[in-house]
């Protein structure tokens, strides 16, 4: 009786942390290249009282086992890195990947990792990111620039009043073999890690590297529907874990008001 109490207890701490999963997504259905995120559950180890195959006292060849499991345990919170949608902004520093690829962005040093496309210029006329991160490799646009374009493969081109080109250059997307493996750092940045592997750095539109689209941002992947599905099947699956709990209390009680007749 006891292990069921604890083993409910697992399964409700199993829950508070699906619901910590689906709140983080849903807090950020609105932020710009965001990836949602899946937990991912293991059941815990087994008491064994009898295994499938053994003898009994007669001789007979057990069918089955009788194996008690001792709940669950959180394993993984999953990055999901599917294309979320594309929104016309008609910003010209708004850039969408079309396909797979990372913007990479210079930390003071550190190269960092983003779908978010949402550029800006700074005092210099280096591309950067909201918080004021340059864009990798630079992209310096002149002064007197009037218009700036950049095609699908990443070229893009810096011109003035007349459409004299005055700079021009191409952009570098960062692909990974193992997307999932990236850890998040906030800030719509992500990091390299031994799972990862190594960045592996290609012009859009070659060798399976993601296209560039203009005047877009890719919005978060979050699926709200999906998301309130998850936090409704949690609480219920909340609730009946507790009631387990309950029910292995009153059970309790039943054999604690036992007397001796």
């Amino acid at each position: 009786m006891i292990r069921s109490l604890w083993t409910a207890a697992t399964g409700m701490v199993a829950q508070q942390i699906e619901q910590d999963v689906v709140a983080n997504n849903l807090a950020n259905v609105s932020t710009v290249g965001f990836k949602k995120s899946r937990a991912d559950f293991m059941d815990l180890m087994y008491q064994i009282h009898s295994k499938s195959g053994s003898e009994t006292s007669q001789g007979n060849q057990l069918p089955v086992g009788l194996e008690v499991g001792m709940g669950v345990k959180p394993m993984s919170t999953q990055k999901l890195f599917t294309e979320g949608d594309h929104q016309l902004t008609g910003n010209q520093f708004d850039w969408a990947i079309d396909g797979d690829g990372f913007f990479q962005i210079d930390d003071n040093g550190e190269t960092y990792y983003t779908r978010a496309g949402n550029f800006k210029l700074d005092k210099d006329g280096v591309v950067v990111n909201s918080e004021g991160l340059k864009l990798l490799p630079n992209i310096t646009v002149p002064a007197n620039t009037l218009t700036f374009t950049m095609d699908t493969g990443g070229t893009w081109t810096a011109a003035d009043r007349e459409g004299n080109s005055l700079a021009t250059g191409r952009l570098e997307l960062a692909t990974f073999v193992n997307n999932g493996g990236l850890t998040s750092k906030g800030r719509n940045l992500f990091a390299k890690t031994v799972s990862s592997g190594d960045a592996i750095t290609g012009n859009p539109g070659e060798n399976a590297v993601g296209t560039i689209s203009q005047n877009f941002l890719e919005m978060s992947n979050v699926n709200v529907v999906d998301e309130m599905v998850r936090m409704i099947v949690g609480q219920r699956a909340y609730e009946i874990n507790s009631k387990a709990i309950q029910t292995a209390d009153s059970m309790l009680g039943i054999i604690n008001s036992l007397k001796r007749s």
